[in-house]
């Protein structure tokens, strides 16, 4: 039998209900594992103690025939998500030592689903980042690397551990969440699978928050399948969320025939953005060719607001991070900073800030107070605002006009090296948030799909934007996709 880490959950799940296998056996085998890869710092809480107690719980709820989809198979959950008794610190240290007395409301899905928690997985601070170098635990490492180059590369962020975690076989699967690009960017580096859901149709009750009308929460996988199966988990509606759907969460597992006959694909012209890499325009021309052969018809369509994305996602998504984040003072949550006397609340308020938060959390905070600000508030922020009504407009005029789902590639490049985009000048990162963000704006649903490797021998993903509510029918195309690139490149084990 191949080693249960390097399992995914359709497999692991299908051998625990055989009783070929066991919880415990899975978890031992995670944990071993996660206990050799260090030097990938995917992991930043371990909690070994809980998965092995879950895991005998889960064992015994599959000897009573009591066993939901996700019961016994051990994941990892992004440190953005609040676990009981555990430390949850969204990467930032405003949070050290910060351990909630509740189970973010995903998490509780999981967990009574069966799932078991392995441990809190790395990520940017408060998920401002898209190469995980913002984090107060230092950078997580891809487990890829280019042929005959040692250099260490970006696993993508902000949820750069989880896409570590997932393709480096340390655990089954892992939550992440999605700002602007944060599962599909990750998934496009590691050559792993990520959803980033309907905005509503998984709970943000008890997750960090860094943009609320943005965030959303959504699994990190090995395969399509398994994106289906946890998604099952996660999703459902939840009254201590304002945002969430109370829509019935369907059996996407169940609706992954690979039968795209007839289904219309658009192809957004303004995504053919100059300066991309060769590699990445014949990997998306393929990808079209394959659902092509599939049955389902290429359109090209037009999205005209595309460029305006960045920007207004740049205003909005930092005004909201500056509200959420001036509740932490030093008073209510985690560390303050220790002060010198005859300093006062404003004193403290500033060391403890100023200390707490990394210097990218910092730049957006005051980005997003300065386009709040009463002189520039219609400027920035309502402008922005007006713009992301526009490209919401652009998707709903081409689903309107008979398109099923619109292809286009997750990101500007394959993965890059740690370190490579510490410029001066942050645009250059941000940049890689240009084919992402418009979705999170927009509100919809996307997933992305490892569909081949780089003349370097780095894994590339392509997205698939699909309708709001229509996960199934996304996955079922992400599927037929999946099945058509036939992607099964690991990386070669070197930590």
């Amino acid at each position: 039998m191949t080693e249960l880490n390097k399992l995914g959950l359709a497999e692991a799940r299908d051998l625990l209900r055989k009783g070929e296998t066991t919880s415990v056996e899975l978890t031992k085998a995670c944990i071993t594992a996660i206990d050799g890869s260090d030097a990938l710092n995917a992991y930043v809480h371990k909690t070994p103690e809980i998965a092995l107690e879950r895991a005998k719980a889960a064992d015994a709820r599959l000897k009573q025939g009591d066993a939901p989809a996700m019961c016994g198979l051990p994941i990892g959950i992004k440190d953005v998500f609040c676990t009981e008794g555990v430390d949850s610190q969204a990467g930032s240290n405003i949070l050290k030592g910060f351990k909630p007395e509740y189970e973010s409301t995903v998490t509780q899905n999981l967990r009574d689903a069966g799932a078991v928690m392995l441990g809190k997985l790395n990520m940017d601070e408060f998920a401002m980042g898209s190469s995980n170098e913002s984090s107060c635990y230092g950078a997580a490492v891809n487990p890829w690397k280019r042929d005959g180059d040692d250099t260490p590369l970006t696993p993508g962020g902000s949820s750069g551990g989880s896409s570590a975690a997932v393709a480096a076989d340390l655990c089954l699967a892992a939550t992440g969440t999605d700002t602007g690009g944060s599962i599909r960017q990750p998934a496009a580096f590691t050559g792993t699978v990520g959803i980033k859901p309907t905005y509503g149709r998984c709970s943000r009750w008890g997750v960090v928050s860094y943009a609320s009308s943005l965030d959303q929460a959504g699994p990190m996988t090995k395969t399509v399948r398994d994106a289906a199966i946890m998604l099952g988990a996660m999703a459902g509606h939840d009254p201590k969320d304002s945002t969430s759907a109370d829509l019935a969460v369907p059996d996407f597992e169940a609706m992954l025939t690979g039968d795209i006959r007839g289904k219309k694909i658009g192809l957004p012209k303004e995504y053919r953005v100059d300066g991309m890499p060769a590699s990445i325009e014949k990997l998306w021309n393929e990808g079209a060719e394959k659902l092509k052969d599939a049955g389902a018809e290429i359109v090209d369509i037009s999205l005209p607001h595309t460029k305006y994305a960045l920007p207004a996602y740049y205003v909005i998504a930092p005004a909201e991070a500056s509200s959420n984040l001036a509740r932490y003072d030093g008073v209510r949550y985690g560390q303050r900073s220790t002060l010198d006397a005859g300093d006062g609340i404003t004193e403290m308020y500033e060391k403890t800030r100023a200390a707490g938060f990394g210097p990218e959390t910092q730049r957006r905070i005051m980005v997003g107070t300065y386009v709040l600000s009463a002189g520039f508030y219609d400027a920035y922020y309502n402008r922005a605002r007006r713009v992301r009504t526009l490209i919401k407009k652009d998707f709903e005029d081409a689903f309107a006009a008979g398109i099923d789902a619109i292809l286009a590639p997750v990101t500007p490049s394959p993965a890059f090296g740690l370190g490579d985009m510490a410029s001066a000048d942050p645009v250059e990162m941000y940049l890689q948030d240009v084919f992402s963000v418009t979705l999170n704006l927009a509100g919809l649903p996307g997933v992305a799909v490892p569909a081949g490797l780089n003349s370097q021998g780095l894994p590339l993903g392509l997205q698939l934007i699909g309708k709001p509510w229509e996960e199934g029918d996304l996955l079922n195309t992400a599927y037929a996709l999946e099945q058509a690139t036939g992607f099964v490149a690991k990386p070669s084990k070197w930590w």
